[in-house]
């Protein structure tokens, strides 16, 4: 439908697939979550069980846009739709998601990673449909934040972040997870940020580190909405906050 509106796209031939049966399931198991194209974004805020299995989407997903939108927008739309600054592609390739399509050649699963080629442009091909996104099963004891900025509540991502982390038995992060939104044609990870961060102990040094490198790593086009040098720098604080909301997210947790 933003497509439609700005007149990027102009189909001689609409159909809904709303009647499709399965495909608005949500499922929880020891193998992750997978979530259904038709899952709509107020499913997710709702679902009793979600917040646990995966507090990450969830809090991700009380970003988009506005209340109207997200008792409408769903899950298979907002990722074949693919814009850089939306929340769900950043969870997804943040997350190492899976997104399972099928067409007239059968099903395949892409990985969230290979699924995005550039600005509202994705992997699929013209006659497939996409069928449920798989994230990985999320560790109860994971630290995890997720920031963005926006000029208005509901308004798109001038840049977002997503991250998460497991700690080691001497408290050094392992696994390091940071993705990006709303910084490049795509939803990105931050490899140089997850190396730099992998074997550290978080605290407001580290922190400190995170915002210069994130803000290096990205090279962001200048547009409408604001300057690159702007989003750099925006990068690096969200990132610098992120890494900070999430050590206090634990600590809040454990005491």
């Amino acid at each position: 439908m933003p497509m439609l509106a700005f007149r990027v796209a102009t189909p001689k031939l609409l159909v809904d697939i709303g009647r499709i049966p399965g495909l608005n399931r949500i499922e929880i198991d020891a193998t992750g979550v997978r979530l259904g194209a038709l899952v709509r974004w107020c499913d997710v805020e709702r679902h009793p069980a979600l917040a646990k299995a995966h507090p990450l989407l969830v809090a991700a997903i009380r970003h988009v846009a506005h209340y109207q939108i997200r008792n409408r927008g769903t899950i298979g739309g907002s990722l074949a739709h693919a814009d850089p600054a939306a929340e769900l592609p950043g969870i997804a390739v943040t997350c190492d998601a899976e997104i399972t399509a099928i067409g007239r050649k059968g099903r395949r699963t892409i990985a969230a990673t290979d699924f995005f080629t550039g600005t509202l442009t994705t992997t699929l091909d013209y006659d497939e449909l996409i069928l449920e996104v798989r994230l990985p099963a999320w560790r109860v004891s994971r630290y995890w934040a997720f920031e963005e900025f926006a000029r208005r509540r509901g308004d798109f991502a001038l840049a977002g972040v997503a991250l998460f982390y497991d700690l080691d038995p001497t408290g050094r992060i392992c696994e390091p997870h940071v993705g990006a939104i709303g910084v490049a044609d795509r939803p990105i990870r931050l490899a140089e940020v997850e190396r730099l961060i992998a074997g550290r102990v978080p605290d407001e040094r580290l922190a400190h580190e995170v915002a210069a490198c994130a803000a290096e790593t990205v090279d962001p086009q200048d547009d409408i909405h604001a300057p690159a040098a702007y989003r750099r720098a925006l990068l690096g604080v969200l990132t610098r906050r992120a890494l900070v909301s999430a050590a206090d997210w634990s600590r809040g947790v454990q005491a």
